[in-house]
């Protein structure tokens, strides 16, 4: 079957199901709310009150942990086992971060989560002249292998799961990972965790490329090759739908260029000779949960019954771990405000409870001083202790989606399915998501989201409290965390060591095998990466040789 009419086919069930006839609906609404409220004064986006039973039509049969898992991907979810709990962290120099994530561990964090900061997610050096005043800013300054040590001195590497948020440079960064898991003698197959290395969304969204996209996807190709064989538990790409969002996108676009970016992925491992089952299983998945309660879990049950049946009926998959789309989320930054910034303590609880109860399996809590700076350590443990007191004293955990057979949330679910079948033909049409990305198609279709948003915002329409109504004058400022120019000073430092200590000519030797292996398409280059790094390579030093080798990118013009 052709993939268009696929899609078209998705279309047509969807579009039919939705547009049935609810005579319950339609007599209350002549008989009893005609009485009440004219239908000018219904204040509500899908033109509908409320639901009733014939909503649900279709998911009767619909169970936790069976195909094809809009109830979650687990029949006992976290009746079994809690979500793990993860605070981004990062910062300052490799020691601040250190400290940071053993803190967290010792308060009952389940997984590291690490943040790197603009000159490590450019591959930038600590001592180029760009990155004078980022260093440490935003997250953690890594530069050479030297750093990555120190920030896992003392953690066991394979105990702890660990996510690492960094995207054009991933392959370095793993390539660290990996050498510091070799240092201590820690074998490779027992390495858990997850490394984001989404490059699609980059030029969809966050715009922190290096190359044209051929190259950064090559990339990704081979540590997907590489993983397959010898690093079996370890997720090598997140696709990531999080950043979609905060660009502005609505919760139907960030599932639909999500969705449509892990198919895209799927079509590359096959095409590099891996079976489904043997690579799909280790894709996840990375959500924004924002504050619009109900359409955020309406978004994850969405994402995981397109994912179940699309691998299904258009790949062929028939082994269940291939069918189970599995993800991280995280609560939302642009709805964090710096005006009253203790309410988003509200905000941020109010997104962690739509994540779990729409079956995340990974959570992050923002904390309520991030929209003025990186969370203090006061701040971070109240995030923490947001998802711990949703865990243990909520009962939500007892039962598995408890919303299941919601009338409302049924429709709705089926109404964000229907979007998303609609910007995949689309996109479909275009050649592709790769083509649609180059042509510059989800970026304008944000951007007039984001611009439509703000709008209602400066209106009055959209409400931000503190924000746009019950502001506040004079309002007393909180502490928060300062960080200076030490960090800078450390690494230049700690960098002009290894400099100094490093083998010269092993380290050419290496980078020029780097530069015939990426010149050859056959040739996987995670070892040639790992061997730079082994030499203490510095991120500029590698990714400058991709550059003599791909050039750069340009995005096309939108508006």
């Amino acid at each position: 079957m052709e993939k268009v009419n696929f899609w078209q086919k998705k279309i047509d069930e969807l579009s039919k199901d939705l547009n049935h006839k609810n005579n319950k609906y339609e007599h209350w609404e002549k008989t009893v709310l005609k009485d009440w409220i004219s239908e000018s004064k219904l204040k509500t986006r899908s033109g509908r009150l409320t639901y009733s039973v014939e909503d649900t039509a279709g998911t009767e049969d619909e169970m936790p942990g069976v195909y094809p898992f809009t109830r979650g991907i687990y029949p006992d979810m976290y009746n079994g086992k809690t979500w793990s709990m993860r605070m981004f962290s990062g910062f300052g120099t490799p020691e601040d971060t250190n400290t940071r994530l053993k803190y967290l561990l010792q308060h009952g964090e389940t997984g590291l989560s690490i943040a790197f900061d603009e000159p490590t997610l450019y591959g930038i050096d600590c001592d180029d002249k760009r990155a004078e005043g980022e260093v440490g800013r935003c997250g953690v300054n890594v530069t050479t292998l030297k750093d990555m040590e120190v920030i896992f001195d003392g953690i066991p590497l394979d105990k702890v799961s660990t996510s690492m948020t960094i995207n054009a440079p991933s392959i370095i960064i793993f390539a660290m990972f990996i050498a510091v898991a070799k240092k201590k003698g820690i074998p490779l197959n027992l390495l858990t965790g997850t490394l984001q290395a989404d490059m699609l969304k980059e030029y969809i969204a966050q715009k922190e490329w290096v190359y044209p996209p051929e190259a950064h996807l090559r990339m990704i190709r081979d540590m997907m090759l590489f993983c397959t064989e010898k690093i079996p538990k370890w997720n090598y790409i997140s696709v990531s739908g999080y950043h979609i969002r905060e660009a502005g996108a609505t919760a139907a676009q960030e599932l639909a260029f999500t969705l449509a970016d892990g198919f895209y992925y799927v079509d590359m491992g096959i095409k590099a000779g891996l079976k489904i089952g043997e690579f799909v299983p280790r894709i996840s998945f990375f959500f924004d949960s924002s504050i619009n309660f109900f359409e955020e879990i309406a978004k994850f049950r969405a994402a995981r019954r397109i994912w179940a049946m699309v691998m299904k009926e258009k790949y062929g998959a028939n082994d269940l771990r291939s069918l189970k789309l599995r993800f991280h989320t995280q609560t939302s930054g642009y709805t964090l405000t710096w005006q009253q910034p203790l309410n988003n303590i509200v905000r941020t609880t109010t997104e962690a409870l739509s994540a779990a109860l729409g079956g995340t399996q990974s959570l992050h809590t923002n904390s309520y001083d991030e929209a003025l700076a990186l969370p203090t350590e006061e701040a971070a443990k109240v995030a923490l202790r947001t998802q711990q007191i949703i865990a243990e004293e909520t009962g939500i955990t007892d039962v598995v989606d408890p919303l299941g057979g919601s009338y409302y949330i049924e429709d709705l679910t089926k109404r964000m399915e229907l979007e998303a079948y609609k910007y995949f033909e689309k996109i479909d049409h275009m050649g592709g998501i790769l083509q649609a990305v180059k042509e510059g198609y989800p970026q304008k279709e944000i951007a007039n989201s984001s611009y439509e948003r703000q709008g209602k915002l400066e209106t009055g329409e959209e409400i931000m409290v503190g924000v746009n109504k019950y502001r506040e004058e004079n309002e007393k400022p909180i502490n928060i965390l300062h960080i200076n120019r030490k960090p800078e000073l450390v690494q230049k430092k700690r960098l002009e060591e290894v400099k100094k200590s490093r083998d010269e000519n092993k380290l050419k030797t290496c980078l020029d095998k780097l530069r015939g292996a990426m010149s050859s398409d056959n040739v996987n280059l995670v070892p040639h990466v790992i061997n730079a790094v082994e030499c203490y390579a510095t991120i500029s030093d590698i990714i400058n040789v991709g550059r003599e080798v791909y050039g750069e990118w340009k995005e096309p013009k939108i508006l």
